[in-house]
């Protein structure tokens, strides 16, 4: 049984309402987790993933059911001067976490175009694949409130089309596997501020090519921190932005889109206007 430190402690005290709370709200709400699961906490180093790692481990303590963690450091490839911020923290928040090693920076940054997506796609595979050698059937990603509400925008914004950050997914390509964001409900001020409480300090980005090309030019500024500044921005006329774009993926009304897809298939308005004449 995990230790009880001062982490988990004021986890369930001091940040029981704004960090823990939500973190149960967000498991129950979305049935996140089953009686014997085995859930791969998958930790990139950074605030989010850190301190999910001690929402599971304080779960643990207090879960009416039996379940399974794996806590799991992938490293793509880090400066040792970052792995060891990683490690130090590890141990710092007794946070017993496996490290695996893999090369996926070296060969995301040796393509010439599309390196960041690349990354990402191979960091995923990785995560999947290592979750599995250690028999979970869920990954656990450090998804917060704020990823979900600047995901939503961001995908009206640059993509023309609205989809949001779900709180699970079933695998297409590993049978048996779910990815699940238990942080779905919880507020990044709020880890920001646990994080402040201990004096933490935790890596940001640590991509050997976003340092390389950062400052470089203006334009590369990520497409995440200007929503971020818009809701930003929104918040001074409009205190209900956030809450509202949040709850819009939860409230579409299908009778009043253009069209939408279901299954990858696109359904139009149109098959269905006639129908609706006399309504």
């Amino acid at each position: 049984m995990p230790q009880v430190d001062e982490y988990i402690q004021a986890l369930t005290t001091t940040y029981r309402m704004k960090i823990w709370s939500r973190f149960v709200k967000g498991l129950k709400e979305y049935q996140l987790l089953k009686p014997n699961d085995h859930v791969c906490v998958c930790i990139s180093g950074g605030k989010d993933s850190m301190i999910m790692a001690k929402l599971f481990q304080t779960l643990l303590l207090h879960s009416d059911f039996d379940f399974k963690v794996t806590y799991l450091v992938m490293n793509p490839g880090y400066k040792p001067e970052v792995l060891d911020l990683i490690k130090h923290n590890l141990e710092v928040l007794n946070i017993p976490a496996i490290i695996e090693e893999t090369n996926i920076f070296e060969i995301a940054n040796a393509q010439s175009k599309s390196p960041c997506f690349l990354c990402a796609k191979m960091r995923r595979g990785a995560l999947y694949n290592l979750a599995k050698k250690h028999g979970c059937n869920k990954i656990a990603l450090g998804h917060h409130y704020d990823d979900v509400i600047e995901t939503t925008l961001m995908n009206m914004l640059n993509a023309g089309s609205f989809q949001t950050m779900l709180p699970k997914l079933h695998s297409t390509n590993y049978p048996g596997m779910e990815l699940i964001r238990p942080m779905y409900f919880i507020r990044e001020k709020d880890i920001i501020a646990f994080q402040n409480k201990f004096n933490l300090q935790f890596i940001q980005c640590a991509c050997s090519f976003t340092e390389a090309i950062h400052g470089e030019d203006p334009e590369l500024i990520s497409r995440r921190l200007e929503t971020k500044m818009l809701i930003k921005q929104l918040l001074k006329t409009n205190p209900q932005v956030e809450k509202n774009i949040f709850k819009s993926a939860s409230n579409v009304t299908l009778d009043m889109i253009l069209g939408y897809k279901n299954k990858g298939e696109f359904h139009s308005f149109l098959e269905t206007y006639d129908e609706n004449e006399d309504n």
